[in-house]
C-alpha cells in the first residue's frame, strides 16, 4: 500500500486515469453544479443515460387505499442523444401505454424480471423531448407500505408511506432509478378526501377540500429520494423554517420532542454553508417504518421510536438533517460509493451534536457507533462476503441493500475524523465546506472524491495518510481515532459496583441519558442469574420502559439469559415496531437457543404482516422463512 505523500505523482496519475475512464472531469463544473457531467456505470439500474436521460418528471397519480394501488401518468422531459431508445427501471408495474409529448404512441417492451426488476425500453425518434407513461403499481410493490387503521397510532384511518432507497422507487414509478441521475419533479396526487398527502418537496400545511395535492421539487434529486406519505396527518410548526407532520395523537408530542430542529438547522449552516432546500420538516410515521429516518428532501421520514419523551434521541434528526448536504446535495454516484453519503453524514451529525450539546455528548454517540461497527465487522468477517468491510464496495449482482451496514456509516466517519486530526479542524472544515459548494447537486464516485482529496487537502498540507488502507482495505485500520467520553467511564464504574454486589437500586444512575443506559445494558455480564435480572428490572423498570433504544438493549439481555418475565412485552414490541435496527439483533439473538428459535417463529408469524418489505426481506433471510411458512427445521 502506497502513502500518498511518498509517491504523490504516481497515485495522482492512477486516480486521474480511473476518473477519466468514468468520463469524470475533475473540478470543471461551476459552483451551482450546472455543467453536465458524464455518469458512472450503475450496475443496479437498467437505465442508459448516455443514450437518453430524464431531466424533469411530472407525476399525476391517484392513490387507491382500498385496492392498494397507485396509478396514473409519469411524464418526462428527456435529453435524447440520438440512440433511438430510452431505458427506464420498473419492478412489478403494469405499463398501460407510452406516448410522446404530442400523444403519439411509442413502441415499448418490458424485459425479463431480475433482481433489478424489469427494464422498460421505449423506442424514440431522434430529437424526442418528452415521454408519457400510463401505468399502475402492483399490489405487492416493494416501496409501498399499506397500513390498515389498526396498524396506525390513532387506529381510525389507513396509512401509506413509501421507501425508495436503494432501488425501490421503480416499484411505484417507472423511472431511471440510479443515484447518479438527477432531475426536478412536480406531482399532482389524488387521495381520499379525509386524508392528507405529503412528499419530498415543499408541502401543504392544511388539508384540501377535494383530496388533491400538488408538489414541486425545484432542486434536481435522484429517484431514491422521491417519497410519498398519505394518512390522517396534521402539521405543527416548530419555527419559521421547520415543523412536524404526524397523526393527531402524536403531533404535539413530536413537536415538543423536536423543539431543537431550528437550532440544529442554524448550527448545520454555520458549519458547512446554507441549507438549499427551503423548509426542513419531519413526518413521524407509524412504527412499521423500517429505518430510524430517511433523508427525503424537505421532509425527513422518521420512526416514532425516537419519541422518548425527553428529547434524548433527536440525534437521529441531526443525522437526517446533515443528509441535506451529504447525500442529497452531493450524492453517491452508485451504491458502491454509499460511504460517501453516510460517512460524511455521521461525521456531520457528530459535529452538530457537539456544537449543541458539547464534546461529551458527541463522544458518547461516537463510542456507541464504534461499538456497533466492531460488532458488524465481526459478522462480516464470518460471512460470505468478508470484502464488505471495505469502504469502496463491489455489489454487482447483489442487492445494494447488502452494503448498507455500519461500515459505510462508522468506518467512513472514522476516516474523516482521522483526516481532521491530521490537518486540524479549521482546515478540514474549510475543505468540507468547499466540497459541498463545489459539487452541489452532483453525484460523486469514490475515485472522484479521492482525486479531490489528494489535490485539495493531502498535497497542500503534506499529509501522510494511507488512504488505500482505509478505502480498499478490510476491517478497521489501527490508526482509527478512539472515541472518548468520561460519562461512559462513570457508567462502567457503576457496572463494576453492581457486579461486585451493590444492589441495582443503590447505583448512581440519576440523570443518565439514553446513551448511558444503552452503554450500561450493552456492557453487563453476558451471563446473569435470574436473581440479577430481577434486581435490574425491579430497580429500573426496564421491561416497562417507553424508550425503544433502552427496551431493545434490555431485550437482548433477556433473550441471552432466558428472562421469561420480559418475553410478553418483547412479543408486543416486535409486533408493533418494524425498525430493522431493533429487529435484526433480537431475532438473531433468539436463534442462539432452541427455545429462542421457537419463540422467534411464533412472534414472526404474527408480526411479519406489520413489517415493510425491507425488513421482511432481512428477517426472512435470518429465519430462512419461505412462502410465509416456517422452515422445516423449526
Amino acid at each position: 500500500m502506497l502513502l500518498f505523500r511518498v509517491v504523490p505523482l504516481l497515485v495522482a496519475s492512477c486516480l486521474f486515469f480511473s476518473c477519466a475512464n468514468e468520463g469524470i472531469r475533475e473540478d470543471k463544473s461551476d459552483q451551482n453544479g450546472t455543467t453536465e457531467q458524464p455518469r458512472s456505470m450503475d450496475h443496479h439500474s437498467h437505465a442508459r443515460p448516455d443514450e437518453a436521460v430524464i431531466t424533469h418528471m411530472d407525476l399525476n397519480v391517484a392513490v387507491d387505499m382500498e385496492a392498494r394501488r397507485i396509478g396514473g401518468t409519469a411524464s418526462y422531459r428527456i435529453k435524447d442523444n440520438g440512440k433511438g431508445r430510452i431505458v427506464l427501471d420498473t419492478d412489478g408495474l403494469q405499463i398501460d401505454a407510452v406516448t410522446d409529448g404530442n400523444g403519439a404512441p411509442l413502441e415499448f417492451t418490458l424485459g425479463d424480471s431480475t433482481l433489478l426488476g424489469r427494464p422498460l425500453e421505449v423506442k424514440i425518434p431522434a430529437g424526442t423531448k418528452a415521454l408519457n407513461i400510463q401505468y399502475h403499481s402492483g399490489r405487492n410493490a416493494k416501496a409501498l407500505q399499506w397500513l390498515e387503521p389498526q396498524q396506525t397510532t390513532d387506529k381510525k384511518h389507513p396509512f401509506l408511506f413509501t421507501q425508495g432507497q436503494a432501488i425501490l422507487t421503480r416499484s411505484w414509478i417507472p423511472i431511471q432509478d440510479s443515484p447518479g441521475i438527477r432531475f426536478t419533479y412536480e406531482a399532482t396526487v389524488k387521495v381520499p378526501n379525509d386524508l392528507m398527502a405529503v412528499m419530498s418537496a415543499i408541502n401543504p400545511q392544511q388539508r384540501t377540500a377535494d383530496g388533491t395535492y400538488r408538489f414541486r421539487q425545484e432542486q434536481p434529486i435522484p429517484a431514491y429520494l422521491i417519497a410519498l406519505a398519505v394518512g390522517d396527518l396534521v402539521f405543527l410548526p416548530v419555527d419559521e423554517r421547520t415543523g412536524v407532520y404526524a397523526e393527531r395523537s402524536v403531533v404535539e408530542k413530536a413537536a415538543w420532542e423536536f423543539a431543537d430542529m431550528g437550532t440544529m438547522l442554524r448550527t448545520a449552516e454555520d458549519l458547512y454553508g446554507p441549507y438549499r432546500w427551503g423548509r426542513y420538516d419531519v413526518i413521524v410515521l407509524p412504527p412499521s417504518f423500517p429505518f430510524g429516518g430517511m433523508e427525503n428532501p424537505c421532509l425527513t421520514f422518521a420512526t416514532p421510536t425516537i419519541l422518548a419523551g425527553d428529547r434524548s434521541l433527536t440525534a437521529l434528526v441531526a443525522h437526517e438533517l446533515a443528509h441535506s448536504w451529504s447525500g442529497n446535495l452531493v450524492t453517491n454516484a452508485t451504491w458502491n460509493d454509499f460511504w460517501l453519503n453516510e460517512g460524511f453524514t455521521v461525521y456531520f451529525e457528530s459535529r452538530i451534536s457537539e456544537a449543541i450539546h458539547g464534546p461529551d455528548y458527541a463522544g458518547m454517540l461516537q463510542q456507541l457507533g464504534r461499538q456497533d461497527l466492531l460488532g458488524t465487522l465481526v459478522q462480516i468477517a464470518n460471512s460470505k462476503h468478508p470484502e464488505d468491510s471495505k469502504l469502496r464496495l463491489d455489489l454487482r449482482g447483489r442487492d445494494p441493500d447488502d452494503g448498507m451496514t455500519e461500515v459505510a456509516y462508522e468506518k467512513g466517519a472514522a476516516f474523516l475524523r482521522l483526516l481532521e486530526a491530521q490537518v486540524g479542524r479549521p482546515k478540514f472544515d474549510a475543505f468540507i465546506r468547499d466540497y459541498f459548494d463545489r459539487f452541489a447537486f452532483q453525484s460523486m464516485t469514490t475515485d472522484r472524491f479521492l482525486a479531490h482529496l489528494q489535490t485539495h487537502l493531502l498535497e497542500p498540507n503534506q499529509l501522510q495518510v494511507n488512504v488505500a488502507e482505509w478505502v480498499d482495505g478490510t476491517g478497521l485500520p489501527a490508526n482509527a481515532p478512539t472515541p472518548e467520553s468520561d460519562r461512559f467511564n462513570k457508567v462502567e464504574m457503576e457496572i463494576r459496583r453492581w457486579v461486585e454486589g451493590t444492589p441495582a437500586k443503590a447505583l448512581a444512575t440519576s440523570g443518565w441519558s439514553t446513551f448511558e443506559w444503552m452503554h450500561f445494558l450493552r456492557h453487563l455480564p453476558k451471563e446473569m442469574t435470574e436473581k440479577q435480572m430481577n434486581d435490574l428490572d425491579a430497580a429500573f423498570t426496564l421491561t416497562k420502559s417507553g424508550n425503544a433504544e433502552v427496551l431493545a438493549a434490555w431485550f437482548e439481555q433477556c433473550i441471552r439469559n432466558d428472562h421469561d418475565a420480559a418475553f410478553t412485552r418483547m412479543d408486543e414490541f416486535l409486533n408493533t415496531v418494524g425498525r430493522r435496527k431493533f429487529l435484526v439483533p433480537l431475532y438473531t439473538q433468539m436463534l442462539e437457543s432452541e427455545k429462542g428459535r421457537v419463540l422467534a417463529q411464533t412472534i414472526y408469524k404474527s408480526a411479519r404482516k406489520n413489517y415493510h418489505s425491507v425488513s421482511v426481506q432481512t428477517i426472512d433471510e435470518i429465519l430462512a422463512w419461505k412462502d410465509d411458512k416456517p422452515p422445516v427445521n423449526f
